[in-house]
């Protein structure tokens, strides 16, 4: 098992780092380039050692998957060459503790949301609220996010099955494509999320079980896992099609709970007088009624 345990921490360092080299070019990295064909399209590992003043050998050992030991230095000298942003360079110092013995091992990721989050859940009545962890389960909602999200906790997946799921629903409901208005988009940064996160808890056995259960029922996530992109889950806005309401651009914000570690709480914050304000009244109005949400045309 501990075996297993190391072969894939190195793989996962192994195909971090080479993918990291494989997309920054010459040009990108401020080298010359001169004449003749080149083998690879991004950087050789002899450009990435020179880049971070390391010998060629110590960078071949780093990337093919032992980063045990790794200073901080090595770790920052390694992330300039690369010109890796602030998530991916997170991620590397995550993998370097991982591979660190005797290895760091996370409090596995909460199931539990603690009822003064419930009550603060509650009084966000203006907003769609909900409480999610590092697996995209969605724990805890307020009335206006469980009826925005109203396709997602009706869809079949999870008829005889728990919690509702937003990476499950994404990837292996077809539906997910008319809730989410760029899919694309959506796939790609639940995927980097969850790569992040793995990084983070490489011991989390439910979020390995997840992981795999998407890559071996859904093409779509194993082709975007295969990239290792990493990145961090803070604001933005998200894009949906509601089956009641219609397109809507929601501004949000992911904000971390430091008592119940891995869980955040996601909130849905509209411009005032905007459409999408509206629009999230006249969904209150309805999740009031307790009406069954319509089913979305086409």
């Amino acid at each position: 098992m501990a075996d297993n345990t190391r072969k894939n921490a190195a793989a996962e360092v192994r195909e971090f780092l080479s993918t990291r080299r494989a997309r920054l070019t010459p040009q990108q990295a401020g080298l010359p380039v001169y004449g003749g064909q080149r083998r690879v399209a991004g950087l050789r590992r002899e450009e990435v050692a020179m880049l971070a003043g390391m010998s060629v050998d110590y960078y071949v050992r780093l990337e093919r998957g032992n980063l045990s030991g790794a200073s901080d230095s090595v770790l920052e000298a390694l992330a300039h060459a690369l010109q890796l942003d602030e998530a991916e360079r997170t991620h590397l110092y995550d993998l370097a503790r991982a591979a660190t013995p005797p290895g760091r091992r996370h409090t596995a990721t909460s199931s539990r949301v603690r009822p003064t989050i419930m009550r603060l859940l509650d009084s966000m009545t203006g907003v769609p609220a909900y409480v999610r962890n590092a697996r995209f389960d969605i724990l805890a909602a307020n009335t206006l996010g469980r009826a925005l999200y109203a396709p997602v906790y009706d869809s079949p997946l999870f008829a005889q099955r728990g919690p509702v799921n937003s990476a499950r629903f994404m990837f292996l409901d077809p539906a997910s494509r008319d809730f989410w208005a760029d899919w694309d988009k959506g796939a790609n940064d639940a995927v980097a999320f969850l790569r992040t996160e793995t990084g983070r808890s490489p011991h989390d056995k439910a979020l390995t079980d997840l992981i795999g259960e998407l890559t071996t029922r859904s093409d779509d996530f194993a082709h975007r896992w295969a990239r290792h992109d990493v990145k961090f889950h803070r604001s933005g806005v998200k894009l949906l099609h509601h089956p009641l309401v219609g397109d809507l651009a929601l501004p949000y914000e992911a904000m971390e709970l430091p008592s119940d570690p891995g869980l955040r709480l996601n909130c849905y914050t509209p411009e005032p007088d905007s459409r999408e304000r509206e629009a999230l009244g006249l969904l209150a109005s309805w999740a009031g009624t307790g009406t069954a949400v319509p089913a979305a045309n086409g």
